[in-house]
């Protein structure tokens, strides 16, 4: 199989490498400064499985976001542009750090972005 052929959720790993990313980048994202206060109370048990599958349906693996719809989720957290950017900025440095190929990073990236009216309160995502 090349590239054309294999999606992206193959590409970065499949199930396996999802879950070890999301372990890195959750403990990243829960111990910066900024972004810390979303998750305090958070179930992180729940949320990593919701991650789990928003990534494997966001990268065209075989499991199904079955989760509440995005907005409904994030936008009572009132997120900011800046702070989903800071968001990103994290995934981005541990996809880099589990040696996932640069092209297939800003995939990544790309489809996270296509979410981000979803996920913050204003409409722009460059800060």
């Amino acid at each position: 199989m090349n590239n054309e052929e294999t999606t992206l959720y193959e590409r970065i790993g499949g199930e396996d490498a999802i879950t070890g990313m999301l372990d890195s980048f959750y403990k990243k994202v829960t111990t910066d400064p900024e972004l810390s206060p979303y998750f305090k109370n958070v179930p992180m048990d729940r949320l990593q499985r919701m991650q789990r599958e928003f990534f494997s349906s966001a990268t065209g693996g075989p499991i199904k976001y079955s989760g509440r719809p995005l907005a409904h989720v994030h936008h009572p957290l009132a997120i900011s542009s800046r702070e989903f950017q800071r968001f990103t900025q994290h995934l981005i440095e541990t996809l880099q750090e589990k040696g996932i190929d640069e092209q297939d990073v800003l995939d990544v990236i790309a489809r996270v972005n296509l979410y981000a009216d979803e996920i913050t309160n204003d409409t722009t995502v460059d800060g």
